[in-house]
């Protein structure tokens, strides 16, 4: 009998090992570079879980290291946070081909893992960022229309907030963005 790993860091290496020893979501990983793990602090109060890694991501192994990153890093910023002070990661761990939104099938292989990292960390609140994220939560309320209200699901604190790259999408939402975000100050 293997004994479980005590630290949480270690759980979470072991869980991204569970997920690669598992062959889950086989279509995926085989057009994909690598696992993309979440990063952060294992002991954080915050959680940010977005879709899905993009190219960048990909090919660096670590979410949000792109463009929609470095607007998390401005967003993070604006309230006195840096990624030391919280966990990032995504619902899909490999990237869908073409940056192509995930499908229903390949989040509902990644959930009972995505289930397990939120464990281990045990989070204060869980930011969702984007309609895919927090649908995998709360699959019946639209990102427009509760983005920046705080959720509650099950034990869970919750809140929506648009993606990063909505906002690089759509300049009005910037503004928005940065405005949901300071709500985050009560959980840091």
């Amino acid at each position: 009998m293997t004994s479980q790993p005590t630290s949480k860091l270690s759980q979470l290496e072991h869980l991204m090992q569970q997920i690669i020893d598992s062959d889950v979501c086989a279509e995926l990983a085989a057009q994909a570079s690598q696992l993309v793990p979440g990063v952060g602090n294992p002991d954080a109060d915050i959680v940010f879980i977005g879709e899905a890694p993009g190219k960048k991501e990909d090919e660096q192994g670590e979410p949000f290291v792109g463009a929609s990153g470095k607007l998390l890093n401005e967003l993070l910023d604006s309230i006195d946070l840096t990624r030391k002070n919280v966990y990032v990661t995504n619902i899909v761990k490999y990237r869908p081909p073409d940056n192509r939104d995930p499908s229903s099938k390949e989040k509902q292989q990644f959930v009972e893992y995505l289930s397990k990292e939120l464990a281990i960390i045990e989070p204060n609140v869980i930011v969702t960022l984007g309609r895919h994220a927090l649908n995998s939560f709360l699959p019946n309320l639209r990102i427009s229309e509760v983005h920046g209200q705080v959720q509650t699901e099950q034990d869970s604190v919750l809140l929506p907030l648009y993606h990063p790259a909505a906002a690089l999408y759509n300049g009005s939402l910037r503004q928005t963005l940065f405005d949901d975000f300071m709500r985050l100050r009560q959980f840091s």
